[in-house]
């Protein structure tokens, strides 16, 4: 008798193209309606539809109504963690996919990663944190310290209000780009809108790409260094 949670019906839904091209195009953190999605997929509207129901089943995506139009997203920041994880299992073993154009150096430069920072300047953020003890690294967990939450303060960061939110203040996700931990939970989410509101940077439309301005990109490596 097996033990434990079954990972087959999850494989079989994130293992077919359709819906893996749905995934990936919501990992920006944005909810497109099955129409967008469609589009992402190459798929026709009635098979979008049938993808879209068993990635609800499956418990990936959740769905959000506004009057006569259903917007669809991941379920949650742990989907997209996930996500990125198999992304980088998938370039390790050589099912990197090939589209070409200017905004693959970007993706690896700065992307969104549902709704906190990854590529180089996530990876490199992280790093700065822990060198800095911003942050303590323990046996698979990590956590502020008090000498980050007094540095996060002064950015902008209500370090309270995360502290009683529900979700985890901290978590490690490893960048499929860098093969390095970037940092996830209410604490990346937080560092990226405060990035984004300082005007150091800003989310390209319909992409994960975050690109920095000059000024913006000079701040954002003094950070916490």
């Amino acid at each position: 008798m097996k033990h434990g949670p079954s990972i087959a019906r999850i494989g079989a839904l994130v293992g077919d193209p359709a819906r893996a091209n749905m995934l990936t195009a919501l990992m920006s953190g944005q909810a497109l309606t099955a129409g967008e999605l469609a589009i992402e997929a190459g798929v026709a509207a009635n098979t979008a539809s049938g993808h879209l129901a068993q990635l609800l089943d499956g418990g990936l995506l959740a769905v959000e109504k506004q009057g006569r139009h259903r917007y669809f997203r991941l379920a949650g920041p742990d989907i997209a963690e996930t996500l990125e994880a198999l992304m980088d299992l998938a370039s390790r073993n050589g099912g990197r996919r090939t589209r070409p154009g200017p905004k693959d150096p970007e993706l690896r430069r700065a992307r969104v990663c549902y709704d906190h920072l990854a590529g180089e300047q996530g990876v490199a953020l992280m790093a700065r944190m822990t060198a800095g003890k911003l942050l303590a690294l323990g046996d698979g967990s990590i956590e502020m310290t008090a000498h980050g939450e007094r540095h996060f303060a002064a950015f902008g960061i209500d370090v309270a209000a995360l502290k009683s939110a529900s979700r985890p203040v901290c978590r490690s996700c490893l960048d499929w780009s860098m093969r390095r931990p970037h940092l996830a939970g209410g604490l990346g989410a937080a560092l990226l809108t405060r990035i984004v509101h300082l005007g150091w940077a800003r989310r390209l439309p319909a992409s994960r790409i975050v690109r920095f301005v000059p000024s913006g990109e000079k701040a954002f490596a003094k950070l916490f260094a």
